[in-house]
């Protein structure tokens, strides 16, 4: 990874801080209320996978990647498909919630495993990122597994889920801005 590249890496801690404190409260809404949460999850996964979805395509712009552009195209566009779809079709999603969910957790395990990996010089403590990258992954795997559960269990999981993604997330966050001081 060149210079400017982990310099803009270990500036952007913030952002991880900001997605997994909304990680940590959604979650924690969710447990709050697992009967009234399926449509506010489908309706909030929809706003932050559009918003993840137009970030990502943004980032292909940028000349110093950390990830391959091809990856941030896929991911972008799969997120804003979920999430469009979540919006426009909130019925639709939460009977389908298990799929498509699934997916999108497979391709976001898959791509914070891979960006953990291209900044593990940078900061120590990437097996945080990499088993929230994990805990995306089997989750993704475990719904396509038992597409039977209901979904009041799945937002229960998904609440435990999110929650425990937060809250590495913004230890990830905190180690990078450690980072960024040690640059200064």
């Amino acid at each position: 990874m060149s210079a400017r590249q982990t310099e803009q890496v270990s500036r952007s801690w913030w952002l991880l801080l900001l997605y997994g404190v909304a990680a940590v409260v959604f979650g924690v809404a969710i447990l709050l209320w697992p009967g009234r949460s399926v449509w506010a999850m489908v309706m909030a996964l929809g706003v932050l996978s559009v918003v993840d979805g137009l970030v990502s395509l943004a980032s292909i712009f940028r000349k110093d990647l950390a990830l391959p552009a091809w990856m941030l195209v896929a991911y972008g566009l799969l997120s804003l498909l979920f999430g469009v779809l979540a919006l426009s079709q909130p019925l639709l999603v939460a009977e389908s919630l298990l799929w498509v969910l699934a997916f999108w957790l497979i391709v976001a395990g898959i791509a914070r495993i891979v960006f953990a990996i291209q900044i593990r010089k940078l900061v120590k403590g990437e097996w945080m990122l990499i088993l929230s990258g994990l805990l995306a992954l089997a989750l993704g795997v475990l719904f396509l597994a038992r597409p039977g559960v209901g979904l009041l269990t799945v937002a229960l999981w998904v609440a435990w889920g999110v929650i425990a993604y937060g809250i590495l997330q913004m230890m990830v966050a905190f180690r990078m801005r450690k980072a960024a001081d040690l640059l200064r």
